[in-house]
């Protein structure tokens, strides 16, 4: 029987081979035409999705880490610090300059929240400062040449720090130095006959400036020197901490000295309403006792003194230093190693352009004019609504995010150890 089945058996398993090799054939035909010209056949898919993966920018990719930035600026021809859609403002230049050279996207352009972005103080029309304070999710690497390249003169990124994930400007900052520079002869008698640029300051002058503005030392309701608040708001309360007026010194011809204030935060119009308070008592226009007369409840006349002179100086954060500087991960936030560059800038940027201001437009002798129609004593219902509503309130860069951020801001009580709101001077 199996001889006789043989031949048949070879036959099946032929039949069965080739129409295995046919099938096995036709398959792979398939799988070729499937594939199109110059289309990638399917084992190279995933070698194409790599490199579509590699194809995202940079900047897209880069890890970003919490910094602390350090910029400087002469504050003329500008509308304040804080970005305002249209107008001319600090932040407006420094985000394009960061558009440019590609620190942020278009989308964190238009939404630098999204980067955490804030100031550590704002700082109105024409306010410079040497060492304002900035925080924002940067690139690890910021090619800070390249941005100042972007940049006009009178605005400069100096340096960027590592910080902590969770750091803040604004929130972390234990106080704050404005200095106000002023021509020395603001502080002269009344009737004091020397023509004013001719003007040299007495050493008892100096002294006495200097006893009116300890007087402002301490915890105070400071009500009076801002523009609608309220004697019973808690943010109404401040803490200053040093107040000095400094030696003089000749600038072009005309004596000049500068008035430091150091405080946990400040108010809108708040350092220049109380320097022009101490120079009206220095002058001998206001009796001392208004000072702390304007701690109490009744609303009183007090000047608010030229915008022109006041800088910040610097946004401190001891406490900050204490609990990361020395971590070993986390730097301080101190600029000791730029002090040679900020000193410059400010000499050549701020300081001559308040000096050629002051000499050109004569700023304080017209303010000087007006100060003697002040009365420091408390306004008529009548007037104290329409010095409310229009003597402070001049500031062209308000925009409804400043006043949304002011009334989120004024939620906060200030005091000698809490958390302040932003300094608005």
């Amino acid at each position: 029987m199996f001889t006789t089945k043989a031949p048949w058996f070879s036959n099946c398993l032929r039949a069965t081979l080739r129409r295995t090799i046919a099938t096995d054939l036709t398959r792979m035909s398939c799988s070729v035409d499937a594939a199109p010209l110059g289309q990638k056949r399917p084992q190279d898919d995933a070698v194409d999705d790599a490199d579509a993966k590699k194809a995202k920018t940079e900047f897209q990719r880069v890890k970003r880490k919490k910094s602390a930035i350090l910029i400087c600026y002469n504050g003329k021809g500008y509308l304040g610090l804080q970005r305002n859609p249209g107008r001319k403002t600090i932040e407006e230049d420094l985000l394009a300059a960061w558009l440019k050279v590609g620190v942020v996207t278009d989308e964190i352009y238009n939404n630098p929240r999204a980067i955490d972005f804030q100031r550590a103080a704002r700082t109105d029309k024409g306010v410079s400062a040497v060492r304002q304070i900035l925080s924002a999710k940067l690139p690890s690497e910021v090619d800070i040449e390249a941005v100042n390249d972007q940049l006009p003169e009178q605005i400069r990124m100096v340096a960027v720090k590592r910080a902590t994930k969770g750091f803040n400007s604004k929130g972390n900052a234990d106080a704050r130095t404005y200095s106000y520079m002023m021509p020395s002869f603001a502080l002269k008698a009344e009737d004091d006959p020397v023509v004013s640029i001719e003007y040299r300051i007495s050493q008892a002058v100096l002294d006495r400036a200097n006893q009116v503005l300890g007087l402002y030392l301490g915890t105070h309701n400071f009500h009076n020197f801002t523009s609608k608040k309220h004697f019973v708001d808690p943010s109404a309360n401040r803490f200053i901490i040093s107040a000095k007026c400094s030696e003089p010194e000749i600038c072009e011809g005309m004596e000049f000295v500068t008035v430091y204030i150091k405080g946990q935060s400040f108010m809108l119009h708040q350092i220049r309403k109380m320097v022009g308070l101490a120079i009206a008592v220095v002058r001998g226009v206001a009796d001392e006792s208004v000072i702390s007369k304007a701690w109490e409840e009744d609303k009183l006349d007090i000047p608010i003194a030229p915008g022109l002179g006041l800088v910040l100086e610097e946004v401190h954060y001891d406490r900050y230093n204490q609990r990361y500087g020395s971590d070993g991960m986390h730097d301080s936030i101190e600029w000791s190693n730029e002090k040679e560059f900020l000193d410059e800038f400010k000499r050549k940027h701020i300081l001559s352009s308040i000096v050629q201001t002051e000499k050109e437009e004569n700023s304080m002798i017209t303010w000087l004019e007006s100060l003697s129609m002040h009365t420091f004593d408390v306004r008529l219902r009548h007037r104290n609504t329409a010095d409310d509503d229009d003597d402070d309130e001049t500031d062209e860069t308000k925009t409804t995010d400043d006043v949304k951020s002011r009334v989120e801001e004024n939620g906060n009580s200030p005091g000698p150890t809490g958390k302040t709101d932003e300094a608005k001077s």
